[in-house]
């Protein structure tokens, strides 16, 4: 196996309240399954560098980009302010939107949380049979190009697919997203660019609304009815394989969701692990023929702290199973 695991530093140090669903605890659920299934044994780990400010921007305005670094700032001189008070206290949780926060640690959260996916990029594009999982949040899908949005500040899988563009001087990369929210601010950023295709699946009509129709032919979406089992998911994204194979992609990315997931509050498909299971393999199958083996994976959603961990799990042995 040679799946490279990145964590961040400050992941778990992004707290929001005990009320937020995209909380630390998810990462801790994470870590507790690969354990029990014995996988944190048979990884690769490495912990992810913060990026540059100046890669920001391969996905982000910089006035955006600006602004957030403001609020980091203003946050950290209220934190020195108040040395020993609660963030829930004295020390405060600003609001960029209605559902996404900073706080003292937020802004080095999201520089590692993007710098983890072109950590992973210059490790998988080093060697051939290389996937790697970006376990680090804050997630990033649904931040646009000047905006946050639903709990995402950067967006972490754009800023990875262009960082790879760039720096690799490829030709050809693709994104697929499985999260059961639509991956709005990806399609936002990268809609138009042929360089980049995306294939995404997500319950419709739901949060954030948006997906249906497709804003450009480089685009593949897929929307799912609410309660929708396993066996429809697959049968509707089955055709992205074909697509991915005549785009021929020189490395594939993917923004995994998990909140599909059965046991999840915070939507209303019906997917098991053996569905992520199933789709990772079938993504992964793709890379072996495509671009030699070479996935990144970034997390995104999944609330259910038990399902979220047995799902990881299902996606990385998916990932290593050809």
């Amino acid at each position: 196996m040679t799946i490279r695991i990145y964590r961040t530093k400050h992941g778990v140090k992004h707290d929001l309240g005990p009320e937020h669903p995209e909380s630390p605890d998810r990462l801790y659920a994470i870590d507790d399954q690969l354990l029990a299934s014995g996988l944190e044994m048979v990884c690769e780990h490495a912990d992810a560098k913060p990026i540059a400010e100046a890669y920001l921007t391969l996905a982000h305005s910089p006035e955006y980009v600006q602004s957030v670094f403001a609020r980091a700032q203003h946050l950290s001189k209220a934190a020195k302010a108040h040395p020993d008070a609660n963030h829930n206290d004295s020390n405060p949780v600003t609001w960029l939107d209605d559902d996404t926060g900073m706080m003292e640690y937020t802004l080095l959260a999201a520089l590692e949380s993007a710098g983890a996916g072109c950590n992973a990029v210059d490790w998988a594009m080093q060697g051939d049979d290389r996937q790697a999982f970006c376990l680090a949040r804050p997630p990033g899908h649904h931040a646009t190009y000047d905006g946050s949005m639903g709990f995402c500040l950067f967006n972490n899988v754009a800023i990875a697919a262009r960082y790879a563009l760039q720096n690799y001087q490829l030709s050809r990369v693709a994104i697929i997203d499985f999260d059961v929210h639509h991956g709005n601010g990806t399609e936002n950023i990268i809609a138009g660019d042929q360089r980049i295709m995306m294939c995404s699946s997500f319950q419709h009509p739901f949060y954030p609304h948006s997906g249906a129709p497709v804003s450009a032919s480089n685009i593949l979406s897929v929307p799912i009815e609410a309660g929708s089992t396993g066996d429809v998911f697959r049968e509707k994204v089955s055709h992205w394989f074909n697509a991915l194979e005549n785009f021929q992609p020189e490395l594939i990315f993917i923004s995994a969701g998990f909140d599909g997931h059965a046991e999840d509050p915070m939507a209303h498909l019906r997917l098991t692990e053996d569905d992520y299971f199933w789709v990772s393999q079938r993504i992964r199958r793709v890379a072996d023929s495509c671009c030699n083996g070479r996935v990144v994976s970034t997390l995104e959603g999944g609330y259910d702290l038990s399902a979220l961990g047995r799902s990881v799990v299902a996606h990385l042995k998916g990932l290593s199973h050809p």
